[in-house]
Order: C-alpha cells, then structure tokens, then sequence
C-alpha cells in the first residue's frame, strides 16, 4: 500500500496532488517521469511536501492516480537510494556580512561554518519564489537557524545563504530574509542561456570554499 503518510488528492480535472510527508519529493518526482505513461503527462512539478502532476487531458484520471500509487508503492521512491541528477561543484567565498553572527549564534568559529556548509551534497528540491530560486536540502542541523526577522530589500545575485535545512544562491534583485554567509561568482540564472536554469530538480550541490 502506499505509505500511510502519503496522500492523494485531485487538484483540478487535470491534476493530482502528492502529499509525501516522509518521502522526497524530487526523488517521488524523478520515479514519475521515468514511467512509459509519464509521456501523457503536461507537467510534475515538487514542492517543498507535495508534488503535483498534472496531466494534458482530463480523461483517464482514475487510471492515472493508479499508476501514481504504483509508482509510490513499488518504485522504490520512498526508500533510501542513490540520488539522482547530476553533481554540481560551486565555489563560493565564505566571507558573507551574517557569517560572523550565525557563527556565534551557533558557538562556532566562522570557519568552522564555512567547513560544515562545505562538507554536505545539497539536493535541489524544488524552485519557487523567484525565477532561478533553487531550495537546496540537506543544511546540518549544527547550521539550522530560522530566517531573519526583517529580510533584506535586494539581495545581490550570486549570494549564498542559509535557513532552516536549506540554503540558496541568490538568482539576484530580489529581497532575501536568508542568512548570507557567502558569495559565489557563478551564474546559476541566466537569460540568456537555454535553459536559463543551471540547476535542474535532483541535481546535487557541492560548495567548494575558494579563498577571498
């Protein structure tokens, strides 16, 4: 059966919505599109909690719930396993303005934060809030802190920051309430590529510290 903490739940005559408490969503989202029928499928889009699949016509939708279920039973989504995407390496100059106090809010010493945040594979769960915004997973929980009380008006591109279990890189022009620890000279949004997204959902981040 599907695990008990999954649930299914229609999301218009089109679409269906995974709530994977428990579960990746990136990876429940990798299974889906490498099933034969995901070619009838318009999009597969995760979330921070849920995915949502939405269809390209509103027939066969009971048929469709059957294969998802399949998928979250029998893929193998739900348990531990290789992760998928490719490996992206970031250098990134850890001398962020918030780096000296995550530091002492943490009882650590300023490197000490940079080696830790260095030391993970993040994951890119999903994007959202603005064009080129990825939510990596997978901060240690040594380097968890909420998000500022006041955020930032304009956060410059190229910022990498921290709250919670994730960090970012900021796409930049956008307000940010992240706390920026470093910077990185990579352009992971760019419109004038195609795609203009460097990252893709299920790509792995590695941060490589380069010295200022």
């Amino acid at each position: 059966m599907t695990p008990a903490e999954t649930i299914l739940r229609r999301a218009g005559d089109r679409g269906w919505l995974i709530e994977c408490a428990g579960l990746r969503p990136a990876e429940v989202a990798t299974s889906i599109r490498a099933q034969p029928w995901a070619s009838g499928l318009r999009e597969v889009v995760p979330a921070a909690t849920t995915v949502l699949v939405v269809a390209e016509t509103a027939t066969g939708m009971g048929k469709l719930a059957a294969g998802l279920r399949t998928v979250l039973d029998e893929s193998g989504a739900h348990r531990a396993g290789p992760p998928p995407g490719r490996r992206i390496v970031i250098p990134v100059r850890y001398d962020g303005p918030d780096l000296p106090e995550v530091a002492e809010r943490l009882g650590l010493a300023p490197g000490e934060v940079a080696r830790r945040h260095g030391a993970r594979e993040y994951r890119v769960g999903f994007f959202g809030f603005a064009p080129g915004f990825a939510y990596l997973d997978g901060v240690p929980e040594s380097l968890r802190l909420p998000r500022l009380s006041s955020p930032r008006p304009r956060v410059a591109a190229g910022v990498v920051a921290i709250a919670g279990n994730q960090t970012v890189v900021y796409p930049g022009g956008t307000p940010g309430g992240w706390h920026q620890i470093g910077v990185t000279t990579t352009r992971l949004w760019d419109v004038t590529a195609d795609p203009p997204n460097r990252l893709a959902i299920g790509d792995r981040v590695v941060f490589e510290a380069v010295t200022p």
